[in-house]
This record gives C-alpha cells, structure tokens and sequence, in this order.
C-alpha cells in the first residue's frame, strides 16, 4: 500500500476500510512522520570513555574542578537517565543536574532505549514510558533544553498531555517535537501550547492545529524560530493564525498533510519554507523580504484535482526555487503567469532551480523553455527525468533551437546535473541544446538509471552525441554517474540541508559507482 492515497482522508473518510487496512496505511505514516522529525540531540548509545580514564588522572578528579556552568553543559548533553545518574559520582555533582538545561527523550525509557526505531500501530501503550516522563518533569525544575516525546498514545492519556504542556511552559522548555501516536490521526492540540513562549524550536505530527479562536489575542511565540508540521491538520485561519504569532519564524516545513494547504506569506522574518508530500492548494508570497529558499516537491495538487499555483509577490532576496513540475505547476509573478516563450515575468534574485520534467511527452516540454527565461541569472540546474506514463512525440534538437536564446543558458548557468538518465533522444537533444550554447558552463553531471546497466543498454552509444557535440565552453567538465536507485518515485533531497544556507540540498553526494 502507499502513502498517498492515505493522505488528505480525515478518520470519517476511512471508517469503511478493514482494520488491517487501516493499521498498515497508519503504520506507514507513522514511519513518514517520524524520518521527518529532528534527529534527538543525545544519543543513550554514545561510547563512553573507557575505565573513567578522562575522570582521574594522577589521583586527581580534574573534571569535577570545572566551574558549575561547564558541568551543567556537560550534564545537558547527555540523556536524562544519564544525567540524573551523576548525582550519584559525589556531593559535587548531586546539585548539578538539578540545575542544568536537560534534554528528554521519551524513547530513551524504552526496554531498547528505542534503537528498533517507532512503534508501531497496535503495539502495547507503554504507560512505563509515559510516567516516567511525568517523574522527570515534575523532579526538575528547568528549564528543558530539549524535549522529544514520540511513544506516547495521546487520546489514552490527556490528562498526561496537558499537564506535560503546562509544565513545559512553566519550565522553560527551547526546543519541542511533540506527536501523537494514533488513533485518532485528528486529535486537537490544546491551546496551552501557545504559553510554551520560551520555544525557539517547535514539531508537531499527527494533530489536529489548535482551535485558534480559543487562543488569547496577545498570545505569541516571540522566539520561535523553526516550525514543522507533520501529517497534520491545519485548516486556514489556524496555519495563518500560527504564523502571524510567530514574529521570527526564520524556517517553517510543512511534511504531509491531512487537508490541502494554502500558504499566504506575509513575513518579514521567514529565509526557508518546505512544502512536502502535501495536498498544495497554493503557495502566495506576498511580502518576505528575507526569504532565500521555497521548497515545494512530491506535491500533489488541490484535492479537487487542480494544479498547484505558486505565486511570488515581493521576495526579493529568493534565491533557490524547486522541485518544480512546468506541465503541473503554475507559477505566477507580480500577478501575471508565466507563459511558455515568453521574455516577461522573471525572478532575477534566483540562483538555483530543479524541476521534474517528463522528457517522453512532448507537451511537457513546452513550457520548460519558459520557465528558464524566467530566472535570467540563474547558475545551477538540477533536472529530474521522470517516466513517461504514456510517451507522446519526439523532441529533437531543433525543438529546443526554435524557442531561441534563454539568457541564463547563454550567459549565468555554471552547473547542470541530470538525474535518472535513461538515454532517450528527448533528454539527450535537451542537454546538447545547453552544451553547445552556455558559454560560462563549468560542470555537466549526468547520473544514469541503473535500469541502463541492467537491461543491457549501452550507456556509452546513448551518450555519444552529447560527448561529441560541439561543446561551447570547452574547458566544461562531464562527469558521469550510475545512479543507486532501483526505483525513482519522487527525487531526492535532503531537507535537512534545506536550512543550511550554505549547502545546496538537491546536490547529494550519494552516488556510489562511476562510470
């Protein structure tokens, strides 16, 4: 069973499937939402130093001679089991881990400490796991430096779960993922979330956002500064309500949803947004001055079955856009859509764009032309070759030629990396167009289908005219890849680098063969 079509059905929609229906497309969601949580910032499986050689040296306990905040930044590295333990070393250490910033991680209480990854649907509440956390947080008193609470059955313990807020906003907690272990995958968020004021990190999975019309107006997140949404409900108002209250929000992913989504963007503070594996209605960007990144892949449209629309008003510091789709996705600009061929409606701040095209369907192709006219200084392209469901006619050469100079072909592009290349006269006639007139191009990196390898395919005939063509820049450097995927569903990415404004994260380094 996939994923998809378990995403944008609210629990009503789903009563008429058999509960083992139910419980692998839950159990599969589950393991989505939780690869798209933060990775806990402690690990219980961390070596440790061998016969305490780093404790005593020469008879002497020099660590214990640290001041009190290098022990108290000590103790907030480690695991709360951990960290409770060192009270135990000496009167030294008994205060310290009182007063020291902890990190709690649910899963840590697990018999396995949670290496055999989430549980899963239908395995046994663990109520051990659950009153421990209640102990933790009510013997310490704060502040939190991270909480991650992921194993607890949220509808089986709602008193738990709002005490557990109240103490997080009374404690100080920083950083917060917080989900829910269905049923029921709609469960409401109570409105104590909005105390927890001292967040500068928060994740939620599976719920449903809080009633915001129940939410005191001056309740704010003043120091929010990255917001995930995982499977989740989130009608409009909510979202928008969420955002408005968020006066730094600098990083805002939105990983599944339960309904479509609509993003109206008024922010003077936002540099990174992740729309992925979603029902996209719209994304509106109407004013962000500060925004650098718009991530949107593997979307799949508004629930009625229309076609995303991506609009950007005032962002003038954009400066990397994709994964976008140019026979599914419109994009408008200052109120206007761009337009296959034409030289209006550009986003010169753009630097880098990847797009999915479907190279055996000509008309799929029309309106790439288009969109790369519409980012005149762009330098890096990344291309993904989808599969044609159903290939319809041929694109050569002089189809490309036709539509005439793209300006950031000609002038700007330095890099282009082709991923799942399978060889056919449409990709091969889409990436001689670009050899043969970008002057400034420094690298070309095509990364082969593995299914070329397997079928038997000579790699080698397919891209004979795309090494002997008459290549403009000729110091360019082809580099060629097997690709290590077996089957391609969507591309990859790492959102984990979506964030490092440093590091471009439709380039990964995963590719395990050369040529």
């Amino acid at each position: 069973m996939e994923l998809q079509p378990m995403i944008g059905h609210n629990l009503s929609d789903m009563q008429g499937l058999d509960r083992w229906t139910l419980d692998t497309g839950t159990n599969l969601m589950l393991v989505f939402v939780y690869r798209n949580l933060p990775h806990p910032p402690v690990s219980p499986s961390a070596p440790l130093s061998p016969s305490g050689a780093l404790w005593i040296h020469q008879g002497v306990d020099r660590i214990s001679l640290l001041p009190d905040n290098v022990l108290r930044n000590i103790v907030s590295r480690l695991p709360v089991k951990d960290a409770a333990r060192t009270a135990a070393l000496s009167s030294r250490w008994r205060p310290v881990w009182l007063t020291a910033p902890l990190t709690l991680v649910d899963s840590h209480f697990l018999p396995d400490c949670g290496a055999r990854g989430p549980l899963a649907l239908g395995a046994p509440s663990p109520r051990a796991v659950t009153a421990a956390v209640s102990r933790v947080l009510a013997a310490h008193p704060g502040p939190f430096r991270c909480v991650h609470l992921t194993c607890t059955t949220m509808n089986e313990h709602r008193g738990e779960m709002a005490r557990w807020l109240d103490v997080l906003a009374a404690k100080g907690v920083k950083e917060l993922v917080f989900a829910n272990r269905p049923w029921p995958i709609d469960l409401r968020l109570p409105t104590t979330l909005f105390s927890c004021t001292s967040l500068t990190r928060l994740y939620l999975g599976v719920w449903r956002l809080p009633d915001t019309a129940a939410v005191p107006r001056r309740a704010t997140f003043p120091n929010l500064l990255e917001l995930g949404l995982c499977f989740s409900v989130m009608e409009d108002r909510d979202l928008t309500f969420m955002l408005e209250r968020s006066p730094v929000l600098e990083i805002l992913v939105i990983t599944g949803s339960q309904t479509g989504v609509r993003l109206r963007l008024v922010s003077h503070s936002l540099r990174c947004i992740q729309v992925v594996f979603t029902y996209l209605e719209d994304i509106y960007v109407v004013d962000a001055p500060r925004l650098e990144r718009l991530f949107q892949w593997s979307t799949f449209g508004g629930e009625d079955g229309s076609k995303g629309m991506i609009k950007i008003g005032h962002a003038p510091n954009l400066r990397l856009l994709g994964y976008l789709q140019p026979a599914d996705h419109e994009i408008e600009i200052s109120k206007t859509v761009i337009e296959a061929g034409t030289n209006k409606n550009i986003v010169p701040s753009i630097k880098i764009l990847a797009i999915e095209v479907q190279f055996g369907v000509r008309s799929a192709l029309k309106n790439v032309s288009g969109y790369l006219r519409s980012f005149p200084n762009l330098e890096t392209l990344h291309v993904q070759s989808q599969i044609a469901e159903g290939p319809t006619g041929k694109v050569n050469l002089k189809f490309w030629q036709e539509g005439g100079p793209i300006k950031c072909v000609v002038q700007t592009m330095k890099r282009v990396l082709f991923y799942e290349f399978r060889g056919s006269r449409s990709e091969v006639a889409f990436l001689k167009f670009i050899a043969e007139r970008a002057r400034v191009l420094e690298k070309m990196v095509v990364v082969v289908a593995s299914e070329c390898f397997s079928s038997g395919d000579n790699v080698n005939a397919k891209l004979k005219p795309l090494t002997s063509a008459k290549w403009n820049n000729k110091a360019c450097k082809l580099e060629l890849f097997k690709s290590p995927r077996t089957e391609v569903a969507s591309p990859l990415i790492c959102h984990r680098l979506a964030s490092d404004f440093f590091a471009d994260p439709f380039d990964l380094i995963y590719y395990q063969e050369s040529l």
